[in-house]
């Protein structure tokens, strides 16, 4: 996985560079718009190349969970990045619109939109490698549940810059054409402005979803689709546990999700294969990277929970 981001931020990086320099040459708004996507892209691959570097650290006193929720303050920080440039380039685009007072480069615009394009599928054929060829794994964090399946360490991160790349290919695309109209019909320069807006809602609709989880994980709730209830039930349908309290699922990352609960179990039940049994469910079924679970006795919670909360029956 590490292979691939790098490979890929490192061609998205050196055209990125080569899409603002060519858009300043073409005097195009939508070829840096289009640069600004891919801004987006090399943020995103950098804060997963940053995570996948720094979640090999060991936990220390200060930080006891070790570095992992450091790729989610690098993923805030690449949005907020991405808002400002993009808001510029909605100001020009509008400014353009008014005064109608610009010329593009059409030639120049269209072979930098026609190597962006090419650079895409670069990106998405490097990515698609390592995306197709991932095998089951599971990153385990100390005091954590047993392995079993879920996605290698960084298989995530690629998936899901394949996803951004496939979504900057279309938008190049975009740009390609607005390139080609302007090329044969030079009075039709409205093109540029008009898809720069276009495609700054489609940039800024891209970092939706990135900031929906930051703002999860920040505020501790549960992992982006997965049901506490059908957690609960999970538990609850474990041999000898009456009752469950005090169940709290969060995520240090996206990919990290974490639980710990009480679970009541009858005064014939052996606590450590219930111990057992309920660790491997939430590992196998929910792909949780650490399971904290206290086995209590049912009569000794329904009297007297510390925590004021009645067993779930």
């Amino acid at each position: 996985a590490r292979r691939q981001l790098s490979i890929a931020c490192s061609v998205c990086c050196i055209f990125m560079v080569g899409e603002v320099i060519g858009g300043y040459l073409a005097h195009s708004l939508a070829i840096m718009t289009d640069a600004a996507h891919l801004l987006t892209d090399v943020g995103s691959m950098a804060v997963s190349l940053f995570s996948l570097w720094v979640s090999t650290r060991p936990p220390t006193a200060t930080m006891t969970f070790g570095w992992h929720r450091s790729e989610t303050l690098g993923a805030l920080a690449s949005v907020l990045s991405i808002w400002v440039v993009t808001a510029v380039l909605l100001y020009l685009a509008a400014a353009r619109i008014l005064s109608a007072d610009y010329e593009i480069e059409a030639r120049t615009m269209l072979a930098t939109s026609a190597c962006a394009v090419g650079a895409n599928l670069v990106m998405a054929y490097v990515l698609h490698q390592g995306h197709g060829h991932g095998v089951g794994g599971y990153e385990q964090l100390e005091g954590g549940c047993l392995p079993g399946r879920a996605p290698l360490p960084g298989s995530t991160s690629v998936r899901a810059a394949f996803v951004h790349v496939v979504g900057d290919l279309l938008q190049s695309v975009g740009v390609l054409l607005a390139a080609t109209i302007i090329y044969f019909k030079p009075q039709c320069k409205i093109a540029d402005p008009i898809s720069t807006l276009f495609f700054s809602v489609f940039v800024l609709g891209s970092t939706v979803t990135i900031l929906r989880d930051v703002f999860r994980v920040l505020m501790e709730g549960a992992p982006r689709g997965m049901a506490v209830t059908a957690v609960t039930e999970e538990l609850l349908a474990v041999s000898g546990v009456r009752a469950i309290h005090d169940l709290h699922v969060w995520a240090l990352t996206p990919s990290h999700p974490l639980v710990s609960v009480h679970v009541a179990v009858d005064a014939t039940a052996d606590p450590e294969m219930v111990l057992r049994d309920t660790t491997g469910r939430l590992q196998q079924k929910f792909g949780f990277a650490a399971c904290t679970v206290q086995v209590e006795r049912y009569l000794e919670v329904a009297e007297g929970c510390p925590h004021g909360h009645s067993p779930l029956a």
